[in-house]
């Protein structure tokens, strides 16, 4: 067996990957594995992570306020002072968000011949049994990618798809809960043991994590999550891997002792980050054939933090806004 098929069943039970933090991740991966070489592209949906440190990576190219750094009118103030902020659950936190994103006047849609430009904060995993082998991780916080990726575009032996084919795709879902969940469920098919609520929750994530997503986009995919069964609301404001206040929107993953919780600005509901806190204490063996004790895990440990911290629409690779 060679080694990346046994690092696969290592991480067997880890969460689902989506789009959203596989940049920064899979940089990280890429050089603890190849031992810093660089530039290998792998599809979206690996579940892999240092073995020691069990950190999970997840999706492509995101984290920070999704619409923030979009030019384009918008309301005088914040999306939310503190006292107005309900974070109650699914149906007011996230309704209250769809309204405002509904009032925003959108951005046009970027040329393409333009680049998404995001820049991301990787936060260390928080092991109470400790962390591990962490050493060796790097990772480049800044990231551009054409917004028309041709090569994304023509391959379509997986669901990773470029920011173009994303933003015309959430343009165009219906307003129907019901409806617009079916076509998400198309877009991103089950991913191994994933029940149809788990492969929506992610796909909405996926969708919530790319950038740009026009905003009257957003706020019914933000509605359509109020709706699937397990969604939750912390009732409080987190902190984020770049220490900013963000609202947790989370789901149980099953079968993987896990919770995947997506993280919104309050300022303004766009994608703040995405990060997997553990829900049980639990012990991950080590697979058949591998040697070495296994990994520890108490509840609420963080094995997976990232947070977007800026996102913008530039004219040219390496070009920042």
């Amino acid at each position: 067996m060679d080694e990346m098929t046994r690092l696969r069943e290592f991480r067997a039970d880890a969460p689902a990957p989506d789009r959203a933090a596989l940049a920064p991740g899979r940089q990280r991966l890429t050089d603890a594995v190849a031992g810093g070489r660089r530039g290998l592209r792998r599809r979206p949906d690996w579940r892999l992570a240092s073995l020691g440190a069990a950190v999970a990576v997840t999706v492509a190219a995101l984290l920070g306020t999704q619409l923030l750094a979009t030019p384009g009118p918008r309301p005088a103030g914040p999306a939310a002072t503190a006292g107005s902020l309900d974070l109650s659950g699914p149906a007011a936190t996230l309704g209250q968000a769809a309204r405002y994103l509904e009032g925003l006047t959108p951005p046009p849609e970027p040329r393409d011949d333009q680049w998404i430009y995001t820049r991301n904060v990787m936060g260390e995993p928080v092991l109470k049994a400790g962390n591990g082998n962490q050493a060796g991780f790097r990772y480049d916080p800044d990231s551009w990618t054409p917004y028309a990726d041709v090569t994304t575009e023509k391959d379509r032996s997986d669901d990773d798809r470029s920011a173009r084919e994303i933003y015309r795709a959430a343009a165009a879902l219906p307003e129907d809960p019901e409806a617009l969940l079916a076509e998400v469920r198309e877009l991103y098919p089950a991913d191994n043991s994933e029940d149809e609520e788990q492969q929506e929750f992610r796909g909405l994530g996926v969708l919530i994590g790319s950038y740009p997503v026009p905003p009257a986009a957003l706020a019914r995919i933000y509605r359509a999550m109020a709706t699937i069964p397990g969604v939750e609301i912390t009732r409080h404001l987190v902190e984020d891997a770049a220490g900013r206040e963000a609202i947790a929107v989370t789901r149980d993953e099953k079968g993987t002792h896990q919770r995947r919780e997506i993280l919104l600005s309050p300022s303004d509901y766009g994608f703040a980050g995405l990060r997997f806190r553990v829900t049980e204490d639990y012990e991950m063996e080590m697979p058949k054939g591998m040697r070495g004790p296994g990994q520890k895990y108490t509840a609420g440990d963080i094995t997976v933090d990232q947070a977007r911290t800026e996102a913008a629409v530039v004219d040219a690779n390496g070009a920042k806004p």
